[in-house]
């Protein structure tokens, strides 16, 4: 029997059309293959390449995301850190600092994962590494609660309540048998084709 919260998960993946099924079954695989080819091209490891992307990933259009990666892992490797000064980024200041911290390190899922420090990166830095968690945004907290949220309106998400956010995201892919960050993505898609989110 599903809670309210799991009802309006399995909802929205009721109405996932084909194209969204295989959107988001394909969201997370294809991340982790850009990671990999900016791994292969600049001899950054792949962990590296996933914490970039995930770093830079706050506030920026997920095209422009990989774009400043890739500007930034190529300066990196070719001119040097200091070079990096120039590199004009789509995120915050911290986050770049968050980038350059990575690409510093001894690539570790843990000095990662210490580095991007909120849950929010960590969960979207572990679901393109390929570990099955949930990244959980404002689009995910809507698609829980059961109405379209502006981004600007999502409240605080605190341990607690994102730890029942992700329990319920567990549920509902148990339910379909399938990985969490599968059904999470096919919902994210789902949900921003039906309210018409850029």
């Amino acid at each position: 029997m599903l809670t309210q919260n799991q009802k309006h998960i399995q909802a929205v993946f009721d109405l996932a059309s084909v194209a969204d099924v295989v959107a988001g079954q394909d969201w997370y695989d294809t991340a982790r293959d850009a990671a990999i080819s900016l791994s292969d091209r600049y001899g950054v490891d792949v962990t590296t390449a996933c914490g970039v992307i995930a770093a830079l990933s706050p506030r920026n259009k997920w095209t422009r995301n990989l774009i400043d990666a890739e500007n930034l892992i190529n300066v990196y490797t070719t001119s040097g850190a200091e070079a990096c000064d120039t590199v004009k980024v789509c995120t915050f200041g911290k986050n770049k600092a968050k980038a350059m911290s990575i690409l510093d390190a001894v690539p570790t899922l843990d000095v990662v994962e210490g580095i991007l420090s909120g849950p929010k990166l960590k969960e979207f830095f572990r679901c393109i590494i390929g570990q099955d968690d949930v990244c959980i945004d404002g689009h995910a907290y809507s698609i829980w609660v059961g109405d379209r949220i502006t981004l600007a309106n999502v409240p605080s998400i605190g341990v607690k309540l994102r730890r029942q956010i992700k329990a319920d995201y567990m549920a509902v892919a148990l339910k379909n048998d399938m990985p969490a960050y599968e059904l999470q993505a096919i919902t994210w898609v789902t949900h921003r084709r039906i309210h018409s989110v850029a």
